[in-house]
């Protein structure tokens, strides 16, 4: 009954960072920096607001878009840290973490035939989806700007099929973020165009060396905000996304979500709510530590004359493979087998990945020693 699937869905290729992730499972004895999860607990009272939840019975659906007070909280939250204003009732929705907040609104943007800009490498969570919709990923080559999508690589890519542009800063795989100048001349380019924003800002607590800038501060009323509680409060496994629109774009991505999931994890959002007031600074501990570790992961891979641009958060590295290696797979699977550490292959981030090897320093300092002390005898040898 294969045949009979949809061939949209049945013409994906399941993550390559999945795939090598299950390669690593039939070695002993390895070292792996492949996982994109901070290593800290989800804070205490965090888990106790979560606690209390079940004992109070807060076990039912709530509104569609999230329990008032949460999104009250959430709304709070953003303009506190980052000056961009939304309405609570109108305007925010709490989803089932940002990857469900991508999914609901390139549903909610997407016709068949439209063309969707992002930036190449890029997280393999956005390209599946566009073409789920019927829409094309056009992969916008930023391996010779640093990594960023600037003013000027956007517009060599747009064209009248042109509906979106995802920014994905601080960016996985590589940690580079973009300024606020950068940021302000995007939406000076798009202003007034019939194009969308879709801005994943999951990352943007882990920032070392300025202010996270949002693109909406500039483009509100294009621009739909995508953020999270799982890298800035150590929440993965709770599932909880905040989505940032303009009313007239949020009701019609609610319907979406509506039908997707109802609501988020009841219990999840009385932790989110924890989080986002008692906790608003959760992220400043851990993001001094993901800090001291960039500095010395960054020092080890200068000293073997490793290719490398710093990233500005995030907790990634986007390492540009020896000349002796032209593909990343074969590269990482090596490493792997004469060494027993785990680096993801660039091309499981497009094609333009083609040529790196993805390295996460979201462990502990021991563990990233120890990776790097087997990555340099690897490379002497």
């Amino acid at each position: 009954m294969e045949e009979y699937l949809n061939s949209r869905v049945t013409n994906l290729e399941l993550s390559g960072i999945r795939k090598f992730f299950n390669m690593v499972a039939e070695y002993d004895d390895v070292v792996s920096l492949t996982i994109g999860q901070p290593d800290f607990p989800t804070p205490l009272h965090i888990k106790e607001a979560a606690k209390q939840a079940i004992d109070e019975n807060f076990t039912v659906y709530t509104h569609n878009a999230g329990f008032l007070e949460l999104r009250q909280a959430a709304a709070q939250y953003l303009y506190k840290k980052y000056n961009v204003s939304y309405e609570a009732e109108t305007e925010i929705i709490v989803t089932t973490g940002a990857s469900q907040a991508i999914d609901i609104s390139l549903r909610t943007l997407l016709s068949e035939g439209d063309e969707v800009i992002l930036p190449g490498p890029v997280y393999p969570g956005y390209e599946p989806i566009v073409k789920l919709c019927g829409a094309t990923p056009v992969l916008a080559d930023i391996t010779k700007s640093s990594f960023k999508m600037n003013a000027e690589i956007i517009s060599s890519y747009i064209t009248e099929k042109t509906k979106c542009i995802i920014l994905p800063y601080p960016s996985n795989p590589t940690g580079v973020t973009l300024s606020k100048d950068e940021l302000r001349e995007i939406a000076e380019l798009v202003k007034g165009k019939g194009i969308f924003i879709l801005a994943d800002e999951i990352y943007s607590e882990l920032v070392f060396d300025q202010k996270h800038t949002s693109i909406a501060e500039f483009l509100k009323e294009q621009t739909i905000l995508i953020n999270g509680l799982s890298k800035s409060h150590s929440m993965t496994g709770w599932r909880i996304g905040f989505l940032y629109a303009p009313k007239d774009i949020a009701r019609h991505i609610l319907k979406v979500h509506q039908y997707n999931v109802s609501c988020a994890s009841s219990i999840s959002q009385k932790a989110a709510y924890a989080a986002v007031t008692a906790g608003f600074d959760d992220a400043a501990a851990m993001r001094e530590e993901y800090k001291k570790r960039r500095e010395f992961v960054y020092n080890r891979l200068v000293e073997m004359k490793l290719e490398v641009v710093k990233p500005d958060g995030a907790f990634y590295f986007f390492i540009k493979l020896p000349e002796a290696y032209s593909s990343s797979l074969d590269f990482a699977l090596e490493l792997l087998k004469t060494q027993r550490v785990a680096l993801v292959p660039g091309d499981a981030f497009s094609i333009m990945g083609e040529g790196y090897v993805r390295l996460s320093y979201a462990y502990s300092m021991e563990t990233l020693k120890k990776a790097l002390d087997r990555l340099q005898l690897f490379l002497k040898k």
